[in-house]
């Protein structure tokens, strides 16, 4: 894609919106966002840019050299960038992962660009040239930008990306070219959330118009991140990365007290990535809400410890707990139960396993027995909120004297809902 932004002439409205209106055909379920999103003329961008208060900042020189077609795919795709919050997303990652500097940007925006280009062309919309995917990078489609960026860093070879800027609603880092909160036009976090809640139930209300990518983001919308899914987040990082987690000793790199002891071969200490156990709780009394609640859970439990799915293991368990599945994806993990409950049986499953896990997590409504003893490793657990006019404990376990047990004092309890 040629990035001259230079040049006398102003920006031709009239072609910009026949692009818009093209993008609205081509992709009907994104209209309402399409047309939140309020053109700015700049000529400080290379192309076209958004920032996070649903401001497009376009390059007059850009629109002139575009086909109407490309530039149709340009529009869908710079918001796309501010549908699936990637703004938020790129500074929750930085933030977690310790990250500066516009290069670490520019990576959060090229794995942006992959999530979203690996399905957003064809089908009316015209592939503009020197879009970035997957494919160029060597990456395989369909993942999200936090898995994208695990997966490579910025080398020589990418120095044809280095001019990629998809503004401050990609990778969340100001540009000088920002209107900011108080400039004109700019959308309230309401009007934001109201955009993303239409857009969303459009596409849950015709599935077979959206590709997954868009469908996967429509599911997860309607169930925003609320306070508790951050507290369980970080529970379950402060689990798996204390003490003694993840740690073991290994003769392939000596240790550096060694040198003092000549002929004697100490071992260092290496960090691994920790395994971490999800027991869901089955029983009759949690509800599907809930168990589709613990589905979400599970997805942002490994996205917590790295996103490392291998290392995630999930325990279905009522009264039993026949089966440790380790997660693929979280779609794909059959939730059986419905008896009883007796969660204490999904601990030895989850200990039980070999190598032992890191960290277990329990996701239950809390009516069950809990084990004497403490476990060898962190407990973190997940306790669906009940509402004072909803189920009673005890009801559906044909007891109205029933009282549980709460958690006990040795996990980290954490109130979700």
């Amino acid at each position: 894609m040629n990035t001259d932004a230079s040049g006398p002439g102003t920006l031709d409205l009239g072609k910009l919106f026949a692009a818009r209106l093209h993008a609205v055909r081509a992709r009907p379920y994104l209209a309402t966002a399409l047309f939140a999103l309020h053109p700015v003329e700049s000529r400080q961008v290379p192309t076209m840019a958004v920032d996070r208060h649903w401001r497009c900042y376009v390059s007059p020189a850009f629109v002139d050299r575009m086909p109407v077609e490309e530039l149709a795919g340009v529009w869908v795709h710079e918001v796309s960038h501010l549908l699936r919050d990637h703004h938020g997303r790129s500074d929750r990652f930085a933030r977690e992962h310790g990250l500066t500097g516009p290069g670490e940007r520019l990576r959060m925006n090229i794995a942006a660009d992959c999530e979203i280009n690996d399905d957003v062309f064809g089908d009316g919309l015209v592939r503009p040239e020197g879009a970035v995917g997957p494919g160029s990078l060597g990456l395989p489609d369909g993942e999200l930008m936090e898995e994208y960026l695990r997966r490579f860093q910025l080398a020589p070879n990418m120095m044809s990306l280095y001019w990629l800027d998809c503004g401050s609603g990609a990778d969340g880092l100001g540009r000088e070219w920002d209107l900011g909160p108080d400039g004109a036009h700019g959308l309230s976090e309401q009007e934001r959330d109201a955009v993303r809640f239409r857009v969303a139930r459009g596409i849950n209300g015709r599935p077979g118009d959206a590709p997954e990518g868009w469908r996967r983001w429509a599911e997860e919308a309607f169930h925003p991140p609320q306070p508790w899914r951050e507290l369980l987040g970080a529970a379950v990082r402060s689990a798996a990365s204390g003490g003694g987690v993840g740690e073991d000793y290994t003769y392939g790199r000596p240790a550096r007290r060694s040198a003092g002891l000549p002929g004697v071969v100490l071992p260092s200490l290496r960090r691994r990535p920790p395994r971490v156990s999800v027991v869901i709780d089955t029983s009759g009394s949690v509800s599907d809400a809930e168990l589709g609640s613990a589905l979400l859970e599970v997805a942002a439990i490994s996205r917590a410890v790295g996103g490392r799915r291998d290392l995630v293991t999930v325990v279905p368990c009522d009264a039993s707990a026949p089966i440790a599945h380790t997660l693929c994806q979280a779609e794909g993990i059959p939730l059986l139960g419905g008896g009883g409950t007796d969660l204490r049986t999904g601990f030895a499953k989850a200990l039980g396993a070999n190598p032992r896990p890191d960290a277990v997590v329990v996701l239950t409504d809390g009516q069950t027995p809990w084990p004497e003893n403490r476990p060898p490793c962190r407990t973190v657990v997940g306790l669906f909120s009940r509402q004072p006019t909803g189920q009673r404990w005890g009801e559906s376990e044909g007891d109205d004297d029933y009282v549980p047990d709460l958690p006990p004092d040795w996990a980290r309890v954490v109130h979700i809902g």
